[in-house]
């Protein structure tokens, strides 16, 4: 079964200012099937046994034996569903602990909204998605895709539910720089030539990581993944389900990886699609990353040639020779910034160019769009096509305002882990790793990962594995040619869940699940419906 994708987030990086690394579905005002990084459409089932009922008739599952007293409240709550302008979607706020180790000293309040089971058969619970990110709206990923894009009899059987994480979107959201500030930072040359240019760097991850301890300062230690895993273990409650049934994308596999960790007993059927790998540092994170984006463009450029309106070479040009000529491009833009046709007089320079190549190494239905920017840019000296990708992948609108996606992004990816890099000398001697990962990205990629080394909390988690022992059978897919979670982070992933099996497509994009294979459509379909796994390393085209 095929599964459209319309928009969605993508997956930034754990350490990059303007790449993302874990996941969200694409760019969403570039049109393809949507993910976050790419987010896939998928969904879960739920169990439930020795539960009461409502007077309503709803399955309410009972406190788990482990939970601490203190959070008996935030378990025992009751939502209170409305209307909230999207027809056939419901909306409640849900009441979790701000500080889990200090459940009294106040609350953070959860955007939460659901689309009730549309079928008279056997219900299987709730299904709750994650577009990736860190940083995407599930919320919106469900009202605007899934919720009406994922597969009928899935929605059929479910009832599709979104929570937006801490900190994220309506979520108490992270706040930080203003629109203006903004487009100043996402124009910051990240390939900085002397010393002037490595302070402006230097100052510009500075002043964002002062702005968002300036204006969000108590929320900033308490957005971490761990945390978010906490909440939906509430969710999980307070919505009668025993187990929790769940499709993550990108980012959103190490949400549900984490929460299977810390609740394997409470699994129910999850998949984790374009998933990430727990137990990689940040700069590990990092450098793979930049491995995968270099796949990609080769993947790319290799198509590119051979089409008459490519500007990176014709036929006979190898995919290095087109990387070079794009890079080329690259340190042309550094020197002199092209007209973009903006009505905030932007334009384009090298910064914005390449954030505007990565966005569409997410997905390769967005190739012709880029082969026809790149050419706009390259032969006709207009940037225009190439400002609409890059402000695609920020979330920026026509006047000039910015989704809170890039500040949660940074806010939960510096708590999760230590930065790559605590100084501008480690980053320069990283450079020769980063730039042999890709000859086209590297040098950029390795200076946004400096990012974190000026956060104004401490880092709260490390690298680790993640087994969760006892856990239901885990279902997690990996594309071979995925940009944003390269695949041996799938492989990686699957080998240290106890109960998970790897499920691999052979193609390009970031993640699997709804790109049109019918080989993994059907199989994550099976799992979600029925339970059913399928067989062990099988790989689909």
């Amino acid at each position: 079964m095929q599964i459209r994708r319309t928009s969605g987030p993508l997956r930034r990086s754990r350490a990059s200012r303007f790449f993302g690394s874990f996941g969200v579905p694409r760019p969403p005002h570039l049109v393809r099937t949507g993910g976050a990084l790419l987010a896939t459409a998928l969904l879960a089932s739920a169990c439930s046994s020795g539960s009461s009922k409502t007077a309503q008739g709803e399955v309410l599952a009972p406190l788990p034996r482990s939970t601490p007293s203190t959070l008996a409240p935030y378990y025992a709550q009751k939502l209170t569903w409305r209307a909230c302008g999207v027809p056939g979607f419901e909306c409640t706020t849900m009441k979790a602990p701000r500080d889990y180790a200090k459940p009294a000293s106040g609350d953070v309040r959860l955007a939460v909204a659901r689309k009730k089971a549309t079928g008279r058969g056997k219900p299987l619970g709730s299904l709750l998605v994650n577009p990736g990110g860190p940083g995407g709206s599930a919320v919106a990923y469900l009202q605007q895709y899934a919720g009406v894009g994922y597969p009928a009899e899935i929605r059929a059987h479910y009832d599709m539910v979104a929570v937006d994480p801490r900190g994220v979107a309506r979520s108490e959201p992270v706040r930080c720089l203003t629109g203006r500030q903004m487009d100043a930072y996402t124009q910051t040359d990240v390939t900085p030539d002397d010393d002037k240019e490595k302070k402006q760097l230097v100052d510009a991850f500075k002043q964002f990581a002062r702005s968002c301890g300036e204006h969000t300062p108590d929320l900033l230690r308490h957005v971490s993944t761990v945390e978010a895993a906490r909440d939906m273990d509430i969710l999980r409650a307070v919505l009668g389900d025993q187990r929790l049934n769940y499709v993550g994308a990108s980012y959103g596999t190490f949400l549900g990886a984490t929460y299977a960790g810390l609740f394997p007993d409470r699994v129910g059927r999850l998949v984790l699609d374009g998933a990430m790998d727990p137990a990689l540092s940040a700069r590990r994170t990092n450098e793979q990353q930049t491995a995968g984006f270099e796949t990609a463009f080769q993947a790319f450029a290799k198509d590119c040639v051979h089409r008459a309106d490519c500007p990176l070479g014709g036929p006979g040009t190898s995919p290095a020779k087109a990387g070079r000529n794009l890079k080329a491009f690259f340190k042309k833009l550094d020197a002199s910034p092209i007209p973009a046709g903006d009505a905030d007089g932007r334009k384009l320079g090298e910064a914005l160019a390449t954030t505007g190549v990565i966005a569409a190494m997410y997905d390769q239905e967005a190739w012709p769009q880029l082969r026809e920017a790149l050419t706009s840019a390259m032969r006709k000296n207009d940037g225009a096509g190439l400002l609409v990708l890059s402000d695609s992948y920020y979330q920026r609108d026509a006047d000039g305002r910015y989704t809170n996606l890039m500040f949660a992004n940074a806010a939960v990816s510096c708590l999760d882990l230590p930065s790559a890099f605590s100084t501008p000398e480690e980053v320069e001697r990283a450079l020769p790793a980063f730039e042999k990962a890709s000859p086209v990205f590297g040098e950029g990629l390795a200076w946004a990962s400096l990012n974190c080394a000026y956060w104004p909390v401490r880092t709260t988690g490390q690298p680790h594995r993640i087994e969760a022992k006892g856990a239901a059978p885990i279902l997690v897919v990996g594309t071979t040619r995925d940009p944003a979670t390269p695949y041996p982070w799938a492989r990686s992933l699957a080998s240290q869940l106890s109960s998970a099996r790897l499920l691999t497509y052979d193609g390009d994009g970031h993640t699997a699940y709804g790109r049109g294979s019918r080989c993994i459509d059907t199989s994550i379909d099976a799992y979600l419906l029925k339970g059913t796994l399928p067989t062990s390393r099988k790989h689909c085209s």
